[in-house]
Order: C-alpha cells, then structure tokens, then sequence
C-alpha cells in the first residue's frame, strides 16, 4: 500500500511537506505543492482521512441540509457553496429535507455520526432546537435563507421583507389593491417577512391587507395549485396574485391555464424568485430574484471563517440585496 513516505520521496521532499499539501495547512510554495499533487496522483495515494480526523479532530467535511434540491434556487446555492468549499480543501455533503422536521431530525443525526465540521442549515422550521443541538456538540453552523428562535447563529439570506415589499408595490403602482399572497409554511421566518413586505406595500396605499387574500401552504407546486384553486372560488377573485416562491407560482400559473385565464390581462402575477425553464411561458414573469450563487459563497465562507475562530466570536446576521426585474405578466389595471 502508497504511504505518504512514497509520495514524498518522489516528490523529493519531507513527508511534513506532503501532509501540508494533502490537508491544505500551512503554507508550501507553488512548485513544491505541484510536486507533491503529481507525485500523489502517480501513485494514487489516498490519505487515511479516518486517522487523520481522529488526530486533528477535524474531518475536512462540511455539509449543506436544504429544503428541496429541485428547486433553481437551492441547485445554484449548492453551487456556490461547493465552490467555496472545494477550493479550500473540504468535501460536502448535500441533504434534502423537505420542509419536514423528522427528516432534518434523520439527517442532523446522521451528519453529527459522520462527524462533519460544520453545516449550512436551511430549517425546517423557526424552531432553534436543532441548532442548539449542533452547537453543542461543537459543530460550527450558519443559517441560510432564514432564521431560527432562541439561539444566536450566523445567518446568511435574502432581503425578502424589502423584496416583497418591492413587488407589490409594482402591482399598486399599476392600480391593483386586491392582490394574493401565495406563500410557504407560516411558521417560516422567510414566509412571515415575505408577508410583511406585502402588507407594508398594501398599507402604504391606505389599504388594508384582506386574511382571505393571504394563503399560507408550502413552497411547492402542489401547494400552489391548491392555494390558487381556493382563491379561484372567492366571490371576487383579485386582480394580481403575489407567489411566495417559483414552485409555487408554477402550480398557481399551471391552474390559470386550465381555468384559460390570461396573464396579465385577466390577472397579473409576480413571483419572488425566478421559475426554473420547464416552467417558462410567455409573457415572462415580473420577479425579486435573489443572488444565489453569492448567497451560498457568503455562507460558505462565513463557515470557514467560523471554524478558524473562536466560538466566542460574535455571530452575524447577513441580509443580501434582492433586484426587482420587471417583465411582462403585469399589467395596468384598467378603471371602470
């Protein structure tokens, strides 16, 4: 069996040095880690990864626990977060919870067995529990799209409040004032600011937001055909829906075409995120979009950073800057 006396020889250099390049510590010039990286690869040296993390009580693993891996958003977080990581040396675990507790629960066990040293968390609710429960064991966190109660954490996330806000005021701004909210599960942090942001623009205007125009499910496309089809059975049916995420604005447009409802000119619609391609159809969709791929480098990083320093080190809570593209499913009012 390759040992790493092997590597170095033929690299012609210390097996300190080999260990530096293998596990990314300390500094070794340029030539010398080229060296080393191709004499490893000749002999296909694998380091024992086990007794290393046993030694230096590390795993060089991180792990990112999200909602839902389908979703355009998530897929380009854990791009970004994959970059960042591979590039300084660590492996990620990718985890798809659902939006349900017991699964997180699973896979936080899981993850805590494997020992890995830190994890970007995506909850599954505003319950702080689980993040206590890392934290205790001493693995390093950061909180992505959202925010837990009750425990102090570095978070990384969309403005939502601002963004949402940003939407409904384009719809107002246009002659709306009975306008949906379609969004995810109301125990959610990022659901509660996204509702916010919509009745801020709503009562700016003097009006005051409608609870039956206001829809709470989960950040799907079944859940948004099922909150579209109840606001499809009001009385009066609004002028303009606001879709809490891409998912479920695709599940709100896809009941629209069966009804052979037209956007914008029988309903307008805004979403905050972008719709994955399978989902684009014409006019093109008035969105928040979010930086994604910034979102999940920031994290990323925040992590690294966090496990270079002291637990005592004060958290901080990242808001990142959302864009309002303005397209062609919105259209004015028309006055009687």
């Amino acid at each position: 069996m390759t040992t790493i006396r092997d590597v170095a020889k033929l690299a012609g250099v210390a097996p300190i040095t080999v260990s530096r390049v293998l596990n990314n510590s300390g500094y070794v010039k340029p030539e010398t880690r080229r060296r080393v990286e191709q004499a490893a690869a000749e002999l296909h040296y694998i380091p024992n990864m086990l007794a290393h993390s046993f030694r230096s009580n590390r795993t060089n693993t991180l792990a990112l626990v999200m909602t839902d891996i389908t979703n355009p958003f998530w897929t380009t977080v854990a791009r970004g977060v994959e970059d960042v990581a591979s590039a300084h040396g660590y492996s990620v675990f990718f985890c798809n919870t659902d939006e349900n507790e017991e699964k997180q629960a699973h896979y936080l066990a899981a993850l805590l067995r494997r020992r890995v040293d830190g994890v970007l968390l995506a909850p599954a609710s505003s319950n702080g529990a689980p993040v206590q429960a890392l934290l205790r064991q001493n693995v390093s966190v950061v909180v992505l799209d959202r925010r837990v109660e009750g425990v102090e954490v570095d978070t990384v996330r969309g403005d939502s409040i601002n963004g949402a806000y940003q939407l409904v005021h384009h719809l107002v701004e246009l002659g709306h004032r009975r306008i949906a909210l379609l969004s995810g599960p109301a125990n959610l942090s990022v659901s509660q600011e996204r509702a916010a942001g919509y009745e801020q623009a709503l009562r700016a205007v003097g009006q005051p937001p409608e609870p039956a125009l206001m829809l709470f499910g989960a950040f799907t496309v079944e859940s948004g055909r099922t909150m579209m089809q109840r606001l499809l059975r009001l009385p009066e049916r609004p002028t303009a829906i606001f879709a809490g995420n891409n998912f479920i604005a695709a599940g709100a447009l896809s009941v629209m075409r069966e009804m052979n409802l037209r956007m914008p000119e029988d309903m307008s619609v805004v979403v905050f995120d972008d719709l994955p391609d399978p989902y684009v159809t014409e006019p093109v969709l008035t969105v928040v979009a979010q930086p994604a791929y910034e979102l999940g480098q920031v994290a990323a990083r925040r992590l690294l950073a966090r496990l270079a320093q002291s637990s005592h080190a004060p958290v901080r809570d990242e808001i990142l800057p959302v864009r309002l593209i303005v397209r062609r499913s919105t259209m004015k009012l028309a006055m009687d």
